[in-house]
C-alpha cells in the first residue's frame, strides 16, 4: 500500500521542526525567506499535501465522498453522468456526506490524480463510467473504499452498481421481433466497455431465442466511442453492406447519429428502417421521430452507489457489493410499432405525451 507523506517527513527532509513547517504551510509567524524556501522545496520534492479536512480528527473521517469521471463523460452535451451525480448528491444528504466531483483524463498520469486524494480528503470514492484502471488501483492502494457505477473490471471482484444491460438488449430485440422485423442490426462503439458488451450480448441472446441468425454484416462494433458522430459513421458502414429493417443502437447518442445519417440519405424512420436506442436521454423526445429506447434510471444508479458505499464504510469487512439496476422499454415512434399497428402490453410500455 502506498504510504502518504506526512508533515514529519517534510520536517526531517527540510531540517526544521514540525512547528516551523506548520508555520510555513499556514503562512503564519515570522519565518525567514531561506527557511520558507527550503520547506517549500521539501514539500514539492516529497509530493506532500496537507489534510485539510478535520471534521473528526479522532476517527480520521472527512465526511466527504469523491466522485470521479473522465473529462469526456463530463463534456458531452447530454448529462447522463451528471444525472448519476445528482442521485449521489441527493442520497449523500441522508447520510451527512458531501460529494466532491472531479474529472480526470482518460489516460492516467500522476499529475491528473484528484486533489482530494492527494490531500486525503475523502472517506470513499465513486467511479462513474469507464475510467483508467490505474486510477482504481491508486485508490485501492491508498486503502480507500470505492465502488464503480456503469463500469466493471471483469477480471476482478470489485463493488459495482451496474445497469442490467443484457436484459435491456433483449427487450429491444424482442420488441422488434414482436413488431415483425427479422433483419435486425446492432451498432455499438467502445465494445470493450462492459455496458456496451452486455447490450450486444442481450441482442445476440434475443436473436437466437427468436431463431434469427446473427449475420456478421448486421453488427457494426468497430467505432472507438459511442457519440453521435460514431452512430452516424456506424450507420454509414452498415448501409454500405446491406439495408436492415431495424437498428438497435448501443446508446441514444449513436441512435441519434443513425437518424441524422438516414435523414441525409432520404430514408424515412420508421417507414423504411426502425430504430431503438438505449439510456432514455432527454434528447429522445426532441428528435423526429421521437426515439424508442431502453430507459435507465440514472439518478437511481447514483442513489444506490452512495447507499452501498456507506455500507462499506460502516462495515469494511462486509464483502463485495454488486447491484444490477433494472431497465424499461419506452415505446415512441421510431420503432414502428404504431406504423405496424402493433399493440404493446401495458406493462411493457410507457407512452409519453407532449
Amino acid at each position: 500500500m502506498a504510504r502518504r507523506v506526512t508533515i514529519k517527513d517534510v520536517a526531517k527532509k527540510a531540517g526544521f521542526s514540525i512547528t516551523t513547517v506548520s508555520l510555513v504551510l499556514n503562512n503564519k509567524g515570522r519565518v525567514g525567506e531561506e527557511t520558507r524556501r527550503k520547506v517549500l522545496q521539501a514539500i514539492e520534492e516529497l509530493g506532500y499535501y496537507p489534510e485539510r479536512s478535520a471534521r473528526n480528527l479522532a476517527s480520521r473521517t472527512t465526511g466527504n465522498i469523491g466522485f470521479i469521471l473522465t473529462e469526456e463523460h463530463f463534456s458531452r452535451s447530454e448529462p447522463f453522468y451528471t444525472k448519476i451525480f445528482l442521485g449521489t448528491e441527493f442520497e449523500s444528504r441522508n447520510h451527512n456526506y458531501y460529494v466532491l466531483l472531479t474529472t480526470v483524463p482518460s489516460q492516467f498520469s500522476k499529475g491528473s490524480i484528484p486533489r482530494f486524494l492527494l490531500e486525503n480528503n475523502v472517506d470513499g470514492v465513486i467511479f462513474a463510467g469507464k475510467v483508467s484502471k490505474k486510477y482504481v488501483k491508486y485508490v485501492e492502494e491508498l486503502g480507500i473504499p470505492f465502488i464503480l457505477v456503469d463500469f466493471d473490471i471483469p477480471e476482478r471482484k470489485v463493488s459495482a452498481v451496474m445497469i442490467d444491460n443484457v436484459r435491456g438488449g433483449e427487450l429491444a430485440v424482442e420488441h422488434f421481433v414482436k413488431i415483425g422485423y427479422k433483419k435486425i442490426a446492432f451498432i455499438g462503439g467502445d465494445i470493450e466497455h462492459p455496458s456496451i458488451k452486455g447490450r450486444l450480448e442481450g441482442y445476440k441472446r434475443a436473436m437466437e431465442s427468436a431463431g434469427i441468425k446473427c449475420e456478421d454484416d448486421l453488427c457494426i462494433v468497430d467505432e472507438p466511442d459511442t457519440r453521435v458522430i460514431n452512430g452516424y459513421r456506424a450507420c454509414e458502414k452498415l448501409l454500405s453492406k446491406l439495408k436492415p429493417e431495424a437498428i438497435f443502437a448501443a446508446n441514444d447518442a449513436m441512435a441519434i447519429g443513425c437518424l441524422k445519417f438516414l435523414k441525409e440519405k432520404g430514408l424515412k424512420v420508421p417507414d423504411e428502417i426502425a430504430i431503438i436506442g438505449f439510456d432514455d436521454i432527454e434528447a429522445c423526445i426532441h428528435v423526429e421521430p421521437r426515439l424508442t429506447t431502453i430507459r435507465v434510471d440514472k439518478e437511481e444508479l447514483g442513489i444506490v452507489a452512495v447507499k452501498r458505499l456507506v455500507e462499506m464504510l460502516k462495515n469494511p469487512d462486509g464483502g463485495i457489493n454488486r447491484v444490477y439496476v433494472p431497465v424499461k422499454l419506452i415505446v415512441r415512434e421510431s420503432c414502428g410499432a404504431k406504423l405496424k399497428g402493433i399493440c404493446v402490453p401495458e406493462q411493457e410500455k410507457i407512452i409519453e405525451e407532449i
